[in-house]
């Protein structure tokens, strides 16, 4: 069941690693900045972490031993969006997608030109050297390590944004992009309805445009858990995959309700306004929550 709150800003993550990006997300808004200016802190928070295996140079490298960055923007004033995608050795890649939307005209850059437009900018670098887990032949079955940090916003104008901020899946092959930088897919807003956050196996999302549809579920009248549930039901009915796809959602509306979902036992996801910071469990989801799944639909 989604859960409501009248307290703005409000702030929803992903993982349990959501909760400390929350925190200063928050911070960054009460000390003055815009809610953009705290999603950028609050996931910069997460890009910096050197426990975080799947976010930030601090990642699990491709199989060339590359840690390679994905990560987007999305502004609900005015519906913009930035992203960056393969982007090498950029301390911050939430911050270089906030500067492709704010001074290009421009949606996403990539790899070289992602790098190149950073360097010029002036952001950060820094060398990652390889490790035991660097190198691997070819992207091993089933491999962990594929989660993404989403959060989405409501501020106390009823303006919304969201980020999404990701090293991607461990050991993938060079140059491979998920669903974290490509907005509809592993984050989406609309200023009118709500937005919506991914993580998981980025290829399960972005094949069906996820976020985009959790979106559109809550414009139909859903809560954000029922829309979260129901593009996972969605996809399962058409994936040869059905319930074996590893994805979860987040979401926020205009009223300030907010939910999440995932498949299998679900996942953990961070919730943040004032005097409010919890981590909380998603409801979980399998074949018997949709009936036959997996194709099977005519």
């Amino acid at each position: 069941m989604s859960q409501q709150t009248p307290s703005r800003p409000l702030f929803v993550s992903t993982w349990p690693f959501g909760k400390p990006s929350n925190e200063a997300a928050l911070q960054k808004f009460l000390a003055g900045g815009t809610l953009l200016d705290a999603i950028e802190a609050g996931i910069g928070v997460a890009e910096t972490d050197p426990g975080n295996t799947s976010v930030g140079l601090a990642g699990i490298p491709n199989s060339e031993g590359v840690v390679q960055l994905d990560a987007c923007i999305m502004d609900g004033v005015g519906h913009r969006g930035g992203g960056v995608a393969a982007l090498e050795g950029i301390i911050h890649p939430i911050s270089v997608a906030r500067r492709v939307m704010d001074k290009t005209p421009h949606v996403l850059l990539v790899g070289a030109g992602a790098r190149a437009f950073a360097l010029k900018e002036g952001f950060a670098t820094r060398d990652v050297p390889l490790t035991g887990q660097a190198k691997a032949p070819e992207v091993p079955k089933g491999l962990k390590g594929h989660d993404t940090i989403a959060m989405v916003a409501l501020g106390p104008d009823g303006n919304l944004c969201g980020g999404c901020s990701t090293s991607g899946l461990g050991h993938k092959l060079p140059g491979r992009v998920g669903d974290s930088p490509i907005l509809g897919s592993g984050l989406y807003v609309d200023n009118e309805v709500g937005a919506a956050g991914a993580t998981g196996l980025g290829e399960n999302v972005m094949r069906y445009c996820g976020s985009y549809q959790v979106v559109e579920f809550m414009r139909q009248g859903l809560t954000p858990e029922e829309a979260c549930k129901e593009t996972i039901k969605r996809i399962a009915r058409i994936d040869p995959r059905g319930f074996d796809l590893s994805i979860n959602f987040i979401a926020i509306d205009k009223k300030g309700r907010y939910g999440a979902a995932g498949t299998g036992s679900g996942f953990q996801f961070s919730v943040c306004h004032q005097g409010f910071s919890k981590v909380l469990q998603s409801p979980g989801m399998t074949k018997k929550d949709v009936g036959p799944v997996g194709g099977n639909v005519h």
